[in-house]
């Protein structure tokens, strides 16, 4: 027994240790937690706890940088997946519920109302001093209005958004947005941190010189400091009842995506503080400082049909698609398998393979496990879309194993790169999705940005696909001669220039017009050119100016310009009803075709739109008028409106 105790001990910390350090992960969260459970079960039987037994301490911390210990240990939760617990553990004393963020766990310190020091969790009582990027993290201010000494927890992540965007913009990938915030921390330049958009996200005070001993009075100070904690809900009668309903409602709200983050569970903590520190230390556990939910994955069993090799920009990546199962109240049928190393981690099979499929944080299609295994993986030798040899590539460190085409012109290689083209940041075609691109792709119709305003030539074969139709093949049409007329910075953005982002464009475009632009980077000689231009620096300048010294790509932007009207900034306000206001957008939009609609009539209308909210925020938008999400909050403590659509339309339209 203590042979497979150990055998458990040393698969979960080595799972825990890639999970901590921003590594492709061992094992998802539901066989962490079985194998977990697994262990302390034979603990409890044979009375014999292990060393480096994770039920015994918290992960370890490997990143590279200053370590540092912890004032205040920060220890984990104890976990249940059983809502029952939750109230024997509540005590019928008033509680607060709220998101337990998937990310990297900071702690901030101020003293005097100066920021002092930023350190990572680490393994709970040691963590990796990373200050120096403080200013590369959004909600993380230099200084707040209490003096004295001040210590906040708080999580570090990446909304989905964001992170869908990064991976399309991004030369490498990553498999889901913790990772991306774990791996972004381990980075040393800030300029390069500030590109992944983290965002800190505090969830505890854990020391002020002030005496509040109330939870909820206690993010309420974190708040009157300009911080936007974590989306939290008092439960003053904490039974069985009102725990589920509440439970029920936010459940429903990570299952519809309303909250933008990653979460894997909720946590509970008393309103009482100083009860709360009455607790005893078991483990690495403080019993009363806090208690975790997870939620009793649903899981279902299907049958793989076959393994679809998927190419990305880098990749050719495996995706199961099985007979479709009901799962969080979807139909799923397809999940990606990520890599090669995860299909053998699994055992995934041919086709008969038995599986079994989760919606990982309630969201996320993925297979779990594999229960009976029919035939072998076929790992193909060729590239589904250009027919040229395919190889295995394996990561330094990790040792993750990829398949990659070899052919450098493969046009699955510019999938990623075509929907930036017509993403609604880019050209804004709407009705043509990364999905139906890659149909256009395999078909031949798209090799090159200006085959998109050929794809009239097409119209008739595109009528008889699956999925289309007389009236959606309108719609694509007339969106692709409506994007003709396009704004220098939304093409500069288009053309995918490797580190050549939103600010970046915004930069150089107010430097020089776009043909001045590619004018000095195709003639000249010093690639460092543009390094001067405040926010750019060399490593841009020579991304930018090494892309228009390729002459396949001048090539294609050359025909590209020859289908295009371009204008060198937005066109100028032909109205002043939102003069001298600025407006935040947040959530859908009904009245309007999406958000760039509604944000280009308020600048036409000479207002201004920004992306977060501040003293300078006129009024907020947001049709959820009541909703609890970061931006509300913010509006409520700075004293700004929040308008319906209806409202706006009515007030400026």
């Amino acid at each position: 027994m203590k042979m497979q105790m150990q055998e458990l001990i040393d698969k979960l910390n080595q799972a825990s240790d890639a999970y901590y350090n921003g590594r492709e992960e061992l094992m998802t969260d539901y066989e962490w937690d079985a194998q977990f459970d697994q262990l302390k079960q034979l603990e409890q039987q044979t009375g014999i706890v292990l060393p480096g037994s994770p039920t015994n301490r918290v992960s370890e911390d490997n990143i590279i940088g200053q370590k540092e210990e912890h004032e205040f240990p920060a220890l984990s939760l104890a976990k249940t997946k059983k809502k029952e617990d939750l109230v024997k553990w509540a005590e019928a004393k008033p509680i607060w519920i709220s998101w337990k963020l998937d990310g990297l766990t900071l702690v901030v310190t101020y003293d005097n109302g100066t920021l002092t020091k930023v350190v990572t969790r680490g393994n709970g009582h040691i963590g990796t001093n990373i200050t120096h990027l403080a200013k590369a993290i959004g909600g993380i201010p230099q200084s707040i209005q209490s003096k004295g000494h001040t210590v906040i927890r708080g999580e570090a992540v990446i909304s989905y958004e964001d992170f869908e965007q990064f991976n399309m913009e991004s030369e490498e990938e990553y498999a889901n947005p913790r990772n991306l915030a774990s791996g972004s921390l381990t980075l040393k330049d800030p300029e390069e941190v500030k590109l992944r958009h983290i965002q800190w996200i505090p969830f505890t005070l854990v020391y002020t010189e002030e005496e509040i001993t109330s939870w909820g009075a206690r993010m309420d100070f974190l708040k009157a400091n300009g911080l936007q904690t974590v989306e939290h809900e008092r439960i003053g009668n904490p039974t069985m009842e009102n725990i589920t309903e509440v439970i029920n409602r936010w459940t429903e709200k990570v299952t519809k995506r309303v909250n933008p983050y990653p979460v894997d569970g909720l946590v509970i903590a008393y309103d009482d503080t100083d009860y709360a520190q009455t607790g005893s230390i078991t483990g690495h556990h403080a019993t009363r400082a806090g208690y975790a939910f997870k939620w009793e994955d649903e899981s279902a069993a299907s049958e793989l049909e076959h393994i679809e090799w998927s190419c990305a920009a880098n990749t050719i990546n495996p995706v199961a698609v099985f007979k479709p199962v009901e799962l969080e109240g979807t139909t799923v049928k397809r999940a990606s398998l990520c890599n090669i190393s995860e299909c053998k981690r699994l055992g995934i099979g041919g086709q008969g393979t038995k599986i079994k499929v989760i919606k990982a944080n309630k969201i996320i299609p993925k297979v779990i496990e594999v229960t009976q295994s029919a035939g072998q993986l076929e790992i193909p030798d060729k590239c589904p879309v250009c027919g040229a040899p395919t190889e295995i590539s394996v990561s330094e460190g990790s040792g993750t194993e990829t398949l990659r085409c070899t052919n450098v012109q493969c046009p699955a290689k510019q999938l990623k790169k075509f929907a930036r083209f017509v993403s609604k940041e880019g050209l804004n075609v709407d009705g043509i999705s990364e999905q139906t691109l890659s149909k256009f792709i395999n078909l031949g119709w798209v090799k090159e940005y200006a085959d998109i305003y050929h794809l009239r030539d097409h119209s008739f074969e595109m009528a008889f696909m699956e999925g289309f139709g007389d009236k959606s093949v309108h719609n694509i049409l007339h969106s692709v001669e409506s994007s003709r007329e396009v704004e220098a910075r939304r093409l500069l953005y288009a053309l995918t220039i490797p580190m050549v982002g939103h600010d970046v464009c915004k930069r150089l475009l107010a430097a020089y017009p776009f043909e001045e632009l590619v004018r000095i980077a195709t003639e000249t000689d010093d690639f460092t050119i543009f390094a001067t231009i405040d926010g750019i620096g060399p490593e841009k300048s020579q991304s930018f100016v090494k892309w228009f010294k390729d002459p396949q790509n001048t090539m294609i932007l050359s025909n590209l310009l020859k289908e295009l009207h371009l204008s060198q900034a937005s066109p100028e306000a032909s109205g002043d009803k939102c003069k001298g206001l600025t407006f935040v957008i947040t959530g859908d939009v009904h009245h309007y075709q999406n958000r760039e609609e509604l944000k280009a009539y308020i600048e036409s209308q000479s207002g201004k739109v920004t992306g977060s909210v501040s003293k300078s925020t006129s009024y907020l938008i947001n049709n959820d008028v009541e909703s609890t999400s970061g931006k509300n909050q913010k509006a409520h403590q700075l004293g700004t409106p929040i308008i319906s659509e209806d409202d706006f339309i009515e007030k400026f339209g």
